[in-house]
């Protein structure tokens, strides 16, 4: 395979007529600069210098060589520049939409690094957990959790993995007891989620010693159409919840939150970035779609 520092080292030494020349303009000794030619042409099968105890000049061979070699670096340095101007000049208004938990309590945080990185980037947020009808709307991109069924729209993962888990507070868990059959949720406070004015009170679950999955229906004394105040209620230790994974990675890294039975497999909810047409994937849109990808495999 040819090697990178080998061709830098070809092109000086056919530019400066000397090995040892070459070798002090990039700073490696002769016998690095000789091993590199010597290893270049060995991957070539060509002899790229004729040599004598005086002089070194270009053979026919290196003569047609040089040319591509020239060139190839050239296209490196150019792919360099490139990626240099881009964080440049990677900027624009992004109209953004996303779920109130999720959004208020990573995305923007994410968000505010994304735009320390490229200053020419600037954002109108819409923060809820309605979903946001991209046909109507002024938005330029939604984050949404789960399969998105609209074929026509765009859909970019972000975190393509993500599952719903069981979530309590350590003194929730102390005052009624773990939880060891996912049955005995009948017995728990499950603090639920409204949308549209319909309470998600049926929570699916796939144990692993099942071939299908198993579908409770729940009850509690409480129901938000705010994702976030269910999170918060779950902190308060007044019942038990079922959240995104992504929503309460932080509260289960501190300790504020627990997983309930952290072994069974919740509801997927698979988090992506969404837009209608394929001309607003921009190199900003996909450059945010790289950094939030990256960020939500670190939650």
């Amino acid at each position: 395979m040819l090697r990178l520092d080998d061709l830098m080292v070809f092109v000086r030494t056919a530019e400066r007529g000397s090995l040892s020349a070459a070798a002090r303009e990039l700073e490696v000794s002769p016998a690095l600069a000789s091993a590199a030619v010597k290893r270049l042409e060995g991957e070539l099968g060509i002899r790229l210098f004729a040599r004598t105890t005086r002089s070194l000049r270009l053979t026919d061979e290196g003569e047609r060589y040089l040319r591509h070699a020239r060139d190839a670096l050239r296209a490196l340095q150019d792919g360099h520049d490139a990626l240099a101007e881009g964080k440049e000049t990677l900027g624009g208004v992004l109209k953004i939409s996303m779920p109130s938990d999720l959004g208020r309590n990573l995305l923007v945080g994410w968000l505010d690094q994304f735009q320390a990185l490229y200053p020419k980037v600037s954002y109108q947020l819409s923060v809820s957990d309605r979903l946001s009808d991209l046909y109507r709307q002024p938005v330029d991109i939604a984050i949404r959790y789960g399969l998105q069924d609209d074929s026509s729209l765009i859909a970019l993962p972000l975190a393509p993995d993500n599952r719903r888990v069981l979530v309590a507070a350590p003194d929730y868990v102390r005052r009624h007891g773990p939880l060891s059959d996912v049955r005995d949720l009948s017995r728990h406070n499950c603090l639920r989620f409204m949308l549209d004015d319909v309470i998600h009170d049926r929570w699916t679950f796939y144990p692993a010693a099942r071939h299908e999955p198993l579908t409770l229906q729940v009850n509690g004394d409480r129901s938000a159409d705010d994702a976030d105040l269910v999170r918060r209620w779950a902190l308060a230790g007044v019942g038990v919840a079922y959240k995104s994974r992504l929503d309460v990675s932080a509260d289960l890294r501190a300790g504020r939150l627990v997983t309930l039975m952290p072994d069974l497999a919740g509801e997927p909810t698979p988090l992506h970035m969404v837009c209608m047409h394929r001309s607003q994937v921009s190199a900003t849109v996909l450059a945010l779609r790289d950094f939030l990808r990256e960020q939500c495999g670190k939650a």
